[in-house]
Protein backbone atom coordinates (compact mmCIF):
# COMPACT_ATOMS: atom_id res chain seq x y z
CA UNK A 1 0.00 0.00 0.00
CA UNK A 2 1.35 3.00 -1.21
CA UNK A 3 2.29 5.90 1.85
CA UNK A 4 0.31 8.71 2.73
CA UNK A 5 1.68 12.30 3.69
CA UNK A 6 0.89 13.81 7.17
CA UNK A 7 -1.31 16.90 7.15
CA UNK A 8 1.84 18.90 7.46
CA UNK A 9 3.77 17.40 4.90
CA UNK A 10 0.86 17.84 2.53
CA UNK A 11 0.56 21.43 3.36
CA UNK A 12 4.08 21.50 1.86
CA UNK A 13 3.22 20.14 -1.15
CA UNK A 14 0.25 22.74 -1.84
CA UNK A 15 2.97 25.33 -3.15
CA UNK A 16 4.76 23.23 -5.78
CA UNK A 17 0.91 21.79 -6.93
CA UNK A 18 -0.55 25.27 -7.14
CA UNK A 19 2.70 26.40 -9.23
CA UNK A 20 1.93 23.64 -11.82
CA UNK A 21 -2.05 24.40 -11.78
CA UNK A 22 -1.17 27.87 -12.70
CA UNK A 23 1.07 26.74 -16.02
CA UNK A 24 -1.02 23.90 -17.16
CA UNK A 25 -4.42 25.79 -16.49
CA UNK A 26 -4.20 28.42 -19.30
CA UNK A 27 -6.41 29.02 -22.72
CA UNK A 28 -3.70 27.24 -24.77
CA UNK A 29 -5.03 23.77 -22.92
CA UNK A 30 -8.23 24.01 -25.24
CA UNK A 31 -6.99 23.08 -28.31
CA UNK A 32 -5.72 19.85 -27.21
CA UNK A 33 -8.97 18.71 -24.85
CA UNK A 34 -12.32 17.83 -25.50
CA UNK A 35 -13.42 21.03 -23.59
CA UNK A 36 -13.00 22.71 -26.79
CA UNK A 37 -16.14 21.77 -27.75
CA UNK A 38 -17.87 23.86 -24.80
CA UNK A 39 -15.67 26.58 -26.05
CA UNK A 40 -16.97 26.61 -29.70
CA UNK A 41 -20.52 27.26 -28.84
CA UNK A 42 -22.32 30.82 -26.87
CA UNK A 43 -25.90 29.32 -26.16
CA UNK A 44 -25.83 27.92 -23.05
CA UNK A 45 -27.82 24.32 -24.06
CA UNK A 46 -25.51 23.98 -27.04
CA UNK A 47 -22.50 24.57 -24.28
CA UNK A 48 -23.73 22.09 -22.16
CA UNK A 49 -25.15 19.22 -24.66
CA UNK A 50 -21.79 19.33 -26.47
CA UNK A 51 -19.79 19.30 -23.12
CA UNK A 52 -21.70 16.38 -22.04
CA UNK A 53 -21.19 14.17 -25.36
CA UNK A 54 -17.38 15.44 -25.40
CA UNK A 55 -17.25 14.37 -21.44
CA UNK A 56 -19.10 11.29 -21.77
CA UNK A 57 -16.92 9.84 -24.52
CA UNK A 58 -13.39 11.31 -23.49
CA UNK A 59 -12.29 7.71 -23.04
CA UNK A 60 -8.84 6.56 -24.93
CA UNK A 61 -6.19 8.89 -26.87
CA UNK A 62 -7.67 12.78 -26.98
CA UNK A 63 -6.62 13.04 -30.45
CA UNK A 64 -9.25 10.29 -31.36
CA UNK A 65 -11.50 11.53 -28.96
CA UNK A 66 -11.85 14.94 -30.17
CA UNK A 67 -12.30 13.25 -33.68
CA UNK A 68 -15.08 11.58 -32.63
CA UNK A 69 -17.36 13.98 -30.87
CA UNK A 70 -16.52 16.39 -34.02
CA UNK A 71 -18.00 13.54 -35.89
CA UNK A 72 -21.15 13.35 -34.08
CA UNK A 73 -21.46 17.24 -34.19
CA UNK A 74 -21.30 17.58 -37.63
CA UNK A 75 -23.89 14.93 -37.68
CA UNK A 76 -26.03 17.29 -35.65
CA UNK A 77 -25.49 20.08 -37.60
CA UNK A 78 -23.45 21.77 -35.33
CA UNK A 79 -26.45 22.95 -33.40
CA UNK A 80 -26.88 20.29 -30.51
CA UNK A 81 -29.76 21.77 -28.44
CA UNK A 82 -32.13 22.35 -31.60
CA UNK A 83 -30.89 18.83 -33.57
CA UNK A 84 -31.81 16.79 -30.13
CA UNK A 85 -35.46 19.21 -29.27
CA UNK A 86 -36.61 18.63 -32.69
CA UNK A 87 -35.28 14.81 -32.58
CA UNK A 88 -37.97 12.21 -34.24
CA UNK A 89 -37.30 8.49 -34.85
CA UNK A 90 -36.44 9.19 -38.60
CA UNK A 91 -33.44 11.12 -37.53
CA UNK A 92 -31.71 8.03 -36.56
CA UNK A 93 -30.11 7.63 -39.84
CA UNK A 94 -28.05 10.66 -38.99
CA UNK A 95 -26.22 7.97 -36.41
CA UNK A 96 -25.60 5.62 -38.59
CA UNK A 97 -22.29 4.26 -39.20
CA UNK A 98 -20.92 6.16 -35.56
CA UNK A 99 -18.59 4.52 -33.47
CA UNK A 100 -16.36 5.36 -30.57
CA UNK A 101 -14.74 2.56 -27.82
CA UNK A 102 -18.25 1.05 -27.36
CA UNK A 103 -20.58 3.78 -28.20
CA UNK A 104 -22.80 2.61 -31.34
CA UNK A 105 -25.74 3.77 -33.08
CA UNK A 106 -28.31 2.63 -30.61
CA UNK A 107 -26.64 4.45 -27.46
CA UNK A 108 -26.45 7.75 -29.08
CA UNK A 109 -30.03 7.46 -30.12
CA UNK A 110 -30.73 6.50 -26.41
CA UNK A 111 -28.93 8.98 -24.90
CA UNK A 112 -30.74 11.82 -27.13
CA UNK A 113 -33.79 10.32 -26.47
CA UNK A 114 -33.37 11.17 -22.72
CA UNK A 115 -31.90 14.75 -23.42
CA UNK A 116 -34.60 15.27 -25.52
CA UNK A 117 -37.28 14.62 -22.61
CA UNK A 118 -34.91 16.46 -19.79
CA UNK A 119 -34.72 19.62 -22.37
CA UNK A 120 -38.88 19.49 -22.86
CA UNK A 121 -39.55 18.98 -18.71
CA UNK A 122 -36.47 21.19 -17.06
CA UNK A 123 -35.63 23.37 -20.37
CA UNK A 124 -32.20 23.67 -19.35
CA UNK A 125 -29.79 20.72 -18.59
CA UNK A 126 -28.75 22.46 -15.53
CA UNK A 127 -32.18 22.54 -13.99
CA UNK A 128 -32.25 18.90 -14.47
CA UNK A 129 -28.57 18.72 -12.66
CA UNK A 130 -30.12 20.72 -9.89
CA UNK A 131 -33.30 18.20 -9.35
CA UNK A 132 -31.11 15.46 -9.16
CA UNK A 133 -28.94 17.60 -6.46
CA UNK A 134 -32.03 18.15 -4.27
CA UNK A 135 -33.63 14.86 -4.49
CA UNK A 136 -29.33 13.47 -3.36
CA UNK A 137 -29.05 15.72 -0.63
CA UNK A 138 -32.94 14.82 0.32
CA UNK A 139 -32.04 11.19 0.23
CA UNK A 140 -28.39 11.14 1.32
CA UNK A 141 -27.02 9.60 -1.69
CA UNK A 142 -23.81 10.81 -4.29
CA UNK A 143 -25.35 12.98 -7.06
CA UNK A 144 -24.06 10.99 -9.57
CA UNK A 145 -26.55 7.32 -8.30
CA UNK A 146 -29.15 10.16 -8.49
CA UNK A 147 -28.14 11.42 -12.15
CA UNK A 148 -27.86 7.80 -13.00
CA UNK A 149 -30.75 6.65 -11.90
CA UNK A 150 -33.49 9.86 -13.00
CA UNK A 151 -31.56 9.79 -16.73
CA UNK A 152 -32.47 6.32 -17.64
CA UNK A 153 -36.06 6.29 -15.29
CA UNK A 154 -36.67 8.98 -18.70
CA UNK A 155 -36.80 6.34 -20.84
CA UNK A 156 -37.40 2.80 -19.08
CA UNK A 157 -36.64 0.62 -21.96
CA UNK A 158 -33.71 2.23 -23.05
CA UNK A 159 -31.16 -1.18 -23.08
CA UNK A 160 -28.62 -2.23 -20.34
CA UNK A 161 -25.94 -1.43 -22.92
CA UNK A 162 -26.55 1.94 -23.68
CA UNK A 163 -27.19 2.56 -19.58
CA UNK A 164 -23.32 1.81 -19.39
CA UNK A 165 -22.44 4.64 -21.00
CA UNK A 166 -23.27 6.68 -17.93
CA UNK A 167 -21.56 5.82 -14.86
CA UNK A 168 -22.94 4.94 -11.35
CA UNK A 169 -20.55 5.48 -8.06
CA UNK A 170 -23.46 3.48 -6.68
CA UNK A 171 -21.92 0.78 -8.28
CA UNK A 172 -18.38 1.64 -6.74
CA UNK A 173 -17.80 3.38 -10.40
CA UNK A 174 -15.05 6.79 -10.19
CA UNK A 175 -17.50 8.61 -12.37
CA UNK A 176 -14.47 10.20 -14.28
CA UNK A 177 -16.20 11.22 -16.89
CA UNK A 178 -19.38 12.80 -15.50
CA UNK A 179 -17.38 14.64 -12.50
CA UNK A 180 -15.20 16.19 -15.29
CA UNK A 181 -17.95 17.47 -17.32
CA UNK A 182 -19.13 18.90 -13.91
CA UNK A 183 -15.46 20.34 -13.58
CA UNK A 184 -16.34 22.03 -17.17
CA UNK A 185 -19.67 23.65 -16.16
CA UNK A 186 -19.28 24.43 -12.42
CA UNK A 187 -15.84 25.79 -12.21
CA UNK A 188 -15.07 29.05 -13.90
CA UNK A 189 -11.35 29.91 -14.91
CA UNK A 190 -9.01 30.49 -18.38
CA UNK A 191 -10.44 27.35 -19.11
CA UNK A 192 -13.71 25.64 -17.28
CA UNK A 193 -16.61 27.80 -18.22
CA UNK A 194 -19.08 27.92 -15.48
CA UNK A 195 -22.33 27.70 -17.10
CA UNK A 196 -23.71 26.03 -13.94
CA UNK A 197 -24.15 27.45 -10.52
CA UNK A 198 -26.65 24.59 -9.04
CA UNK A 199 -23.45 23.66 -6.70
CA UNK A 200 -20.37 25.63 -5.64
CA UNK A 201 -16.97 24.45 -6.70
CA UNK A 202 -16.46 23.16 -3.32
CA UNK A 203 -18.63 20.39 -3.69
CA UNK A 204 -16.86 18.89 -6.85
CA UNK A 205 -15.18 15.98 -6.66
CA UNK A 206 -11.54 15.29 -8.40
CA UNK A 207 -12.58 13.30 -11.92
CA UNK A 208 -10.47 10.45 -10.92
CA UNK A 209 -8.71 8.67 -14.15
CA UNK A 210 -5.49 6.23 -14.09
CA UNK A 211 -3.10 9.08 -14.89
CA UNK A 212 -4.13 11.49 -12.25
CA UNK A 213 -4.48 8.34 -9.51
CA UNK A 214 -0.64 7.82 -10.55
CA UNK A 215 0.41 10.32 -9.79
CA UNK A 216 -1.81 10.94 -6.48
CA UNK A 217 0.03 7.75 -5.28
CA UNK A 218 3.65 8.38 -5.75
CA UNK A 219 2.90 12.11 -4.31
CA UNK A 220 1.30 10.28 -1.29
CA UNK A 221 -2.28 11.79 -1.54
CA UNK A 222 -4.34 8.25 -2.61
CA UNK A 223 -3.43 4.69 -0.49
CA UNK A 224 -5.86 2.46 -2.09
CA UNK A 225 -4.48 0.52 -5.19
CA UNK A 226 -7.79 0.67 -7.71
CA UNK A 227 -9.33 3.46 -9.57
CA UNK A 228 -12.46 3.30 -7.78
CA UNK A 229 -15.19 5.61 -6.17
CA UNK A 230 -13.79 4.91 -2.50
CA UNK A 231 -10.37 6.64 -3.93
CA UNK A 232 -12.19 9.60 -5.67
CA UNK A 233 -13.44 10.17 -1.74
CA UNK A 234 -10.31 9.66 -0.17
CA UNK A 235 -8.53 11.69 -2.96
CA UNK A 236 -10.69 14.64 -2.85
CA UNK A 237 -10.35 14.53 0.66
CA UNK A 238 -7.03 15.57 0.82
CA UNK A 239 -7.26 17.86 -2.56
CA UNK A 240 -9.98 19.81 -0.13
CA UNK A 241 -7.14 20.09 2.47
CA UNK A 242 -4.82 22.39 0.06
CA UNK A 243 -7.92 24.26 -0.96
CA UNK A 244 -11.38 23.64 0.54
CA UNK A 245 -13.33 25.77 -2.02
CA UNK A 246 -11.44 24.52 -5.41
CA UNK A 247 -10.49 20.51 -4.81
CA UNK A 248 -11.39 19.52 -8.23
CA UNK A 249 -8.49 22.75 -9.90
CA UNK A 250 -5.84 19.91 -8.78
CA UNK A 251 -7.22 17.59 -11.36
CA UNK A 252 -4.99 20.15 -13.99
CA UNK A 253 -1.74 19.94 -11.36
CA UNK A 254 -2.04 15.57 -11.13
CA UNK A 255 -2.68 15.91 -15.15
CA UNK A 256 0.15 17.75 -15.63
CA UNK A 257 2.84 15.97 -14.25
CA UNK A 258 1.59 13.14 -16.11
CA UNK A 259 2.25 14.50 -19.77
CA UNK A 260 4.83 17.40 -18.60
CA UNK A 261 7.59 15.47 -16.94
CA UNK A 262 9.99 18.62 -16.55
CA UNK A 263 7.04 19.39 -13.96
CA UNK A 264 8.40 16.24 -12.08
CA UNK A 265 10.68 17.60 -8.94
CA UNK A 266 11.29 14.11 -7.81
CA UNK A 267 11.76 15.47 -4.00
CA UNK A 268 8.28 15.26 -3.48
CA UNK A 269 7.41 11.95 -4.86
CA UNK A 270 7.29 9.32 -1.69
CA UNK A 271 6.25 6.31 -3.60
CA UNK A 272 7.54 4.69 -7.01
CA UNK A 273 5.81 6.00 -10.12
CA UNK A 274 3.76 2.32 -10.77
Amino acid sequence: MPKLLSKNKLLELKPYLDSIVEQVEVPGYIDSDPIQFMHAFQEKNDQELAGFFAAIMAWGRRDIVIAKVEDLLQRMNYRPAEFIGNFSDPDQTTFEGFKHRTFKPEDIYWLVRALQSILEEFGTFEEFWASCHLQAVHQQRELMAVFHERFFQLHPETPQRSRKHISNPEKNSSAKRLYMYLRWTVRESAIDLGTMSFISPAELKIPLDVHVARQARALGLLSRTQNDWKSVLELTKKLRILDPGDPAKYDFALFGLGVHSELVKEEFYINPLK
